[in-house]
């Protein structure tokens, strides 16, 4: 059996990598464009947004991500992580009530004074320690994936594709058994298929700027090299944008990391762009008999392994 993927983001790579354990020969498209999925250093986080939505898969979506790691890692693959929790400080009353209406009994978590969180800047009101989370390097997971899964990886555009054949932009014609696409941003905006698209920016900083993640409006994490700060989603647009960090984006994310730690960034040394997909797109098989798994939108890390897992079951075996 021989699976075409299109995309080497995270959702392409968990599928590559799943398709592999169940008995198929794997060949992945990627045009190796603006992947999200190789953000420096992303947060494998339950609890989400500033009102603490969580997933009805989100606990199983982490616990399997970190359950891959370990596995990757035992296979000789370099994954720097970090899984020393996340502290989600709260400001007031209010925000923590929503966030107490969300967690679910499977989560393991805590409430804790908010005066003896390392790194956090005095005045918020409470403080949201998630024990099972933290970071990851997404390039280094979606690379292990990928070699895990044994993958060819063609380095094209893919234009245009069926149930069983991907056609390149030089023309050639792969066949297969099966078709998944999981084309990300860029890849919804060269097919026309939708969707809400949000910029985001991480500055790369010579040293964590707090020993373990931190995250309200803004995220502040250890990285591979030094540390990360993240976030400044842009409005969204209805296609793929590639632009650097405007400086409008840049003043509010300062801003933010100054409300966590109490002053701006330091000892900034780069920074990384990227472009998100979410909205109503195709999941699971199509009318055209490919399949999609696409839209994970600042989740991928966390579900996108998940719900990869679940769509190469679903796959047909001839």
């Amino acid at each position: 059996m021989r699976a075409l993927i299109i995309g080497a983001g995270v959702a392409g790579a968990s599928v590559a990598y799943f398709a592999h354990a169940a008995g198929f020969e794997v060949t992945v498209v990627d045009a190796g464009v603006s992947a999200a999925s190789r953000v420096p250093s992303a947060l494998v986080n339950p609890v989400r947004g500033q009102s603490g939505r969580v997933d009805a898969d989100a606990v199983s979506g982490m616990r399997l991500t970190w359950s891959l790691v370990e596995a990757l890692i035992r296979a000789g693959f370099d994954i720097p992580h970090g899984r020393e929790g996340i502290v989600r400080p709260v400001p007031d009353d209010r925000t923590r009530m929503k966030f107490e209406r969300n967690l679910p009994l499977d989560l393991l978590h805590a409430w804790v004074d908010p005066a003896g969180v390392s790194g956090l800047a005095p005045g918020w009101a409470h403080a949201l320690s998630l024990p099972e989370g933290g970071w990851l390097d997404g390039g280094a997971f979606t690379r292990a994936l990928l070699g895990a899964a044994q993958a060819r990886v063609v380095r094209a555009r893919a234009l245009g594709w069926s149930a069983t054949s991907v056609t390149l932009s030089s023309g050639v014609a792969l066949t297969g058994d099966t078709v998944v696409w999981c084309g990300g941003s860029v890849g919804a905006t060269w097919a026309g298929l939708g969707g809400v698209h949000r910029g985001g920016s991480v500055l790369l900083t010579s040293a964590p700027l707090s020993p373990a993640p931190l995250s309200f409006g803004a995220y502040l994490t250890p990285a591979a090299r030094g540390g990360a700060v993240g976030a400044t989603f842009e409005a969204p647009t209805d296609t793929f944008q590639e632009a650097p960090i405007p400086a409008s984006s840049r003043a509010w994310l300062d801003g933010k990391v100054q409300a966590l730690t109490g002053s701006p960034p330091q000892n900034v040394v780069g920074t990384w762009t990227g472009s998100r997909l979410s909205g109503t797109l195709p999941f699971g098989r199509t009318p055209g008999g490919w399949w999609a798994l696409c839209g994970l939108g600042s989740k991928g890390f966390l579900l996108g392994p998940l719900q990869a897992r679940a769509l190469v079951e679903a796959l047909p075996r001839e």
